[in-house]
């Protein structure tokens, strides 16, 4: 494969090191998955069923990847068999949901001038006038809108990861709000909510300049940190997806590594330089795709490209492409990486903002920066003095701690002299101002202590309340009691909800003033 294919050969490491990384996420997944199938599994026996439901399946299925069969198979192993037929039911109704999510019904065009061609004059004109050639009605997810089309026009069609224009249409009697354009069949679409009142009439195509400067300073900036993360990272690097709209540029490159921030820093300034530089832009239009791959543009592999093509090119970075760039990178004015994050095996993405973005940006951590000195009383060093705050913030918070395991040796000493006896299990039941997790403590301590407790203790702290029930395991094996669904049945009560093991469960809510009704419930179920 490697002649009609050199792309193989060229990044043969970044393929291996793509593969290794999907088989490392599968048997991941994997594992997830059969953990999952696993807890159903004892829930299932738990609870004396026979079949695992639907649902479940379908989760197995959708989320881990568990074809049904398999999943089958290893129920049938465990002495239990499958909701084959609520798994289906699972199944149509997403099938369902992905068809409803995509449905589209258009009406047929009505032609009103016969012209076949229509004329792109997007790089050079932001408004010219223009003829309504056709139209047709749309309907999709509930909405209704039009699309039209011109016998040319200035509007840039999303594609290329650009979005598309937004602007209008007019002339002396209406004004239509143009809110997208795409291209369908070779036709640029113009999608607008309403349709004109005489679309014979002629009218006048004006783009919306802000937004259209503000998407040609970021596409261009993804040319200049293409190049840049080649230089910095490798020639492996390759586009694989981007976004360029009017507040900000995604990447999605290959590499196989994490970008450290050191490398982020490097490509930034990289970026910079060629902004600062103010690169006049070199296009060419209509070039042979032989001659532009030995100008040394670079071709996307999987992209589909006709004989001719349109050269971007900004001093050593040369790129096919048919989005809109500025005339100079000085425009761009200023670049900043927002972020770098996975999005697949092999594939990474950075998010980045330019030109006035950027100035926000920076105005919004001045002022973030003017508060926090405000705060700490303009310190000459606002590094040390937060150190300082953070080193004083752990100190108390140890503090706390400590009055708090002190609290809790109170409270404990407290619960012991009211537990009493209900014959073959001692019993516990109070109403305390003790975070949850120090009344589970507690109650552990006591378990420990005391034998076959059975403790249901309501607890304060703020404006959260708990329940939290613990039943020794030989109560929970002679009487059957279950901590968990004790917990459950009352977690309303509180407003609240939780859950947790047959010996101990907890429910945290907002309504304190329920606590009462919840322990008598729950005291009311084991009388």
């Amino acid at each position: 494969m490697g002649d009609p294919f050199s792309e193989l050969i060229k990044q043969r490491e970044l393929i291996e090191k793509v593969i290794r990384e999907e088989e490392i996420s599968f048997f991941r997944t994997l594992e997830q998955g059969i953990k999952r199938i696993e807890s159903l599994i004892k829930a299932a026996k738990n609870e004396n069923k026979a079949i695992l439901d639907g649902v479940s399946v379908f989760e197995l299925y959708d989320t881990y990847g568990f074809p049904f069969d398999l999943t089958s198979l290893i129920a049938r192993e465990n002495n239990l068999s499958v909701d084959e037929d609520g798994f289906n039911a699972e199944l149509t109704k997403q099938k369902d949901r992905s068809r409803a999510a995509t449905a589209i019904e258009t009406d047929d065009w009505v032609q009103l001038i016969d012209d076949s061609v229509e004329e792109f004059v997007g790089y050079d004109y932001l408004e010219t006038a223009v003829d309504i050639v056709k139209y047709r009605k749309v309907s999709q997810k509930q909405k209704t809108f039009y699309q039209l089309v011109f016998s040319k026009t200035p509007f840039y069609p999303e594609g290329g990861g650009q979005v598309g224009d937004t602007g209008r249409i007019y002339n002396d009697s209406e004004s239509v709000i143009i809110f997208d354009t795409k291209k369908e069949n070779n036709l640029i679409v113009h999608l607008c909510e309403t349709l004109p009142a005489n679309p014979g009439k002629p009218f006048t195509a004006e783009v919306d300049k802000q937004k259209r400067k503000l998407s040609a300073y970021n596409h261009s900036a993804t040319h200049l940190l293409h190049h840049a993360l080649r230089t910095v990272l490798g020639t492996h690097v390759e586009q694989k997806g981007s976004l360029v709209n009017p507040n900000y540029l995604r990447f999605d490159f290959s590499h196989f590594s994490k970008v450290t921030d050191e490398e982020l820093a490097k490509i930034e300034s990289l970026v910079g330089e060629a902004i600062r530089a103010s690169i006049d832009l070199d296009e060419k239009r209509n070039v042979p795709i032989e001659v532009a791959t030995e100008m040394g543009a670079m071709a996307l592999f999987g992209e589909k490209y006709g004989d001719t093509v349109r050269v971007i090119k900004f001093g050593d970075s040369v790129e096919l492409c048919g989005g809109t760039h500025v005339k100079n990178t000085g425009q761009i004015g200023l670049f900043k990486i927002q972020s770098e994050s996975a999005v697949a095996a092999g594939v990474r993405r950075i998010e980045a903002i330019t030109n006035v973005a950027v100035e926000t940006y920076y105005a919004d951590q001045e002022s973030k920066l003017k508060s926090v000195n405000e705060l700490l009383k303009n310190p000459k060093d606002v590094s040390k003095a937060v150190e300082d705050l953070i080193s004083k913030n752990n100190q108390l918070q140890k503090q706390v701690e400590n009055f708090k395991k002190e609290q809790a040796k109170l409270v404990k000493a407290d619960l012991k002299t009211k537990i009493v006896s209900k014959g073959d299990f001692s019993f516990l039941e109070s109403i305390i101002d003790l975070d949850a997790g120090s009344v589970k403590d507690i109650l552990f301590q006591l378990k420990g202590e005391v034998p076959n407790l059975f403790a249901v203790i309501g607890s304060k702290e703020d404006d959260k309340c708990a329940v939290s029930i613990l039943v020794d395991e030989n109560l929970v094996a002679a009487k059957g009691w279950n901590a968990s669904n004790l917990v459950k049945s009352v977690a309303s009560m509180i407003q609240g909800g939780g859950g947790g093991q047959a010996f101990f469960a907890t429910a945290g809510g907002k309504n304190a003033s329920g606590l009462p009704e919840a322990i008598e419930a729950v005291k009311k179920v084991i009388s």
